[in-house]
């Protein structure tokens, strides 16, 4: 009775002792895993966090960069409405929109003013240069008068150069010449090649050689002036294609401020090159009269700037009797 009992319980005390380490050791796996899996949670949830702090600043710097585009697009408006109303109260508004000056010395007036002051001024030199031909003036008394004919001009084209640094496009509507000259007028001022044209019969008796150098400066000058024009007709293609890419209309929305801003800034860097045109036509014809006068003689170079000043007080004379006109 005594051995069968013995075995039993030995048997059984090694079952429960293998049993229980069985669940011993699950139980440390389980806590294991629960510590490895409570460490990702917690990862996970500081990355989410991370994430969404992130996402939220974007959404900020979005949000102010917007706000900012639109300021600058109604400030921009504004600025326009302003410039506006100054021009039709005669009232120059300056970029900041904090002042105001008088345009007696400033912009479109002030160039005005100087246009006038230099037509006085030439209007006397002119008729200096035609008493001392009909006087028959020396040589070189006739090559002072010239010569500062030519620094006149000069003084012209430097005051169109400040002039279109502060308001290009009063250069280019040529508002400050009669509306006569106007028809003629080409990048704010005259054709060099119409003038050659103008003062071939004026100065003849000329040489052969007279005559052909001034049929090439003729041609040269009309090659230039097709070149300035080709380049005025591409800025206007580029400019206008500028201006409508993109969808048109409305630009309030805060999804069109950035699209409307770019595109403002690319025409305006676009509008700046008009004032080169300007400029690269003043030169060729300040270059056109000098080379002109190189080719004449002191006497023809005299009659010559005496038939274009002839030529420009007929316009003139012509653009007041057009406004003098009966008007049924």
């Amino acid at each position: 009775m005594g051995d069968t009992t013995s075995p039993r319980t030995s048997g059984s005390t090694d079952g429960d002792m293998d049993q229980n380490n069985l669940m011993y050791d699950g139980a440390l796996v389980g806590d294991s895993s629960d510590r490895s899996k409570e460490k990702l949670d917690q990862k996970t949830v500081r990355r989410l966090a991370q994430n969404r702090e992130a996402a939220r600043k974007s959404r900020l710097r979005k949000k102010a960069y917007v706000q900012q585009l639109e300021n600058s697009r109604l400030k921009l408006t504004q600025l326009e409405q302003e410039l506006q109303r100054a021009r039709q109260q005669g009232v120059f508004i300056s970029s900041s929109g904090d002042q105001t000056h008088s345009t007696a010395g400033n912009g479109a007036m002030a160039f005005d003013a100087e246009y006038r002051r230099w037509q006085e001024d030439k209007n006397r030199k002119m008729k200096e240069m035609s008493s001392a031909l009909d006087t028959h003036a020396s040589e070189a008394e006739l090559r002072m008068i010239v010569d500062a004919v030519l620094a006149h001009y000069e003084e012209l084209f430097r005051i169109k150069s400040n002039a279109a640094k502060n308001d290009v496009f009063h250069l280019l509507s040529g508002m400050w010449k009669t509306p006569a000259e106007r028809c003629f007028l080409w990048l704010g001022g005259f054709r060099s090649s119409d003038l050659l044209k103008l003062i071939a019969s004026q100065v003849e008796p000329l040489t052969e050689q007279q005559s052909q150098d001034l049929n090439n400066l003729q041609e040269s000058s009309q090659q230039a002036e097709d070149a300035l024009s080709q380049g005025m007709d591409s800025l206007q293609q580029s400019l206008s294609e500028t201006l409508s890419s993109g969808t048109l209309g409305s630009s309030s929305s805060s999804g069109n401020v950035a699209n409307y801003m770019g595109q403002m800034a690319m025409a305006m860097g676009k509008l700046g090159t008009l004032e080169g045109f300007i400029r690269q036509a003043d030169n060729l014809r300040l270059q056109t009269y000098q080379q002109m006068l190189r080719k004449l003689t002191t006497r023809q170079s005299a009659r010559a700037l005496l038939a274009i000043h002839e030529y420009s007080l007929r316009l003139r004379a012509l653009s007041s009797l057009w406004l003098a006109r009966p008007r049924e």
